[in-house]
């Protein structure tokens, strides 16, 4: 957290978000929630309101509205309120990473189901069907190796896996 002692350059911090956030759409976030995701990332709390958002990234509610929920979606971000407070916040998971490779690691799985069901239908030994199977026999694979890579983390962090 910053104290008197250790002052934050705020244009550089305002430029850092914009490259982060510039980095973050090159590999596929969208703009809007990459620069919302930067900003969130660059705070010591972790959290802030719409109106600071759209303040800090000078934008309009309207697009912090639809980035926020893009982050949500993808499980990024989670939304709180305080009790008696109108505003919501946003703010940055625990254990950010993990957490977002793990639901990702859900995604994996559901889509090696989809390819089995494909290699049902198609049968094993079509050509169709055989790209369905190196594509579930991968998927599969990469499961098993994320599941193993958690559990090391969590290990190299101090923590047992949840």
């Amino acid at each position: 957290m910053t104290t008197p002692d250790t002052k934050r350059d705020e244009d550089a911090v305002r430029r850092y978000v914009e490259k982060m956030g510039l980095t973050l759409a090159q590999i596929g976030m969208q703009r809007m929630p990459a620069r919302v995701f930067a900003a969130l990332m660059t705070t010591d709390e972790g959290r802030l309101t719409a109106a600071d958002l759209a303040e800090r990234l000078s934008v309009s509610p309207a697009a912090i509205s639809g980035a926020v929920r893009y982050l949500e979606q993808v499980g990024l971000v989670g939304k709180e309120r305080e009790p008696g407070e109108r505003r919501d916040h946003y703010r940055l998971y625990d254990d950010l990473w993990y957490a977002t490779f793990l639901k990702r690691d859900r995604l994996i799985l559901m889509w090696r189901d989809a390819a089995e069901e494909g290699i049902d239908a198609l049968g094993a030994d079509t050509p169709a069907g055989k790209r369905l199977v190196e594509m579930r026999d991968f998927l599969t694979f990469i499961t098993r190796e994320l599941t193993e890579m958690f559990d090391r983390w969590h290990r190299e962090r101090g923590a047992e896996p949840s």
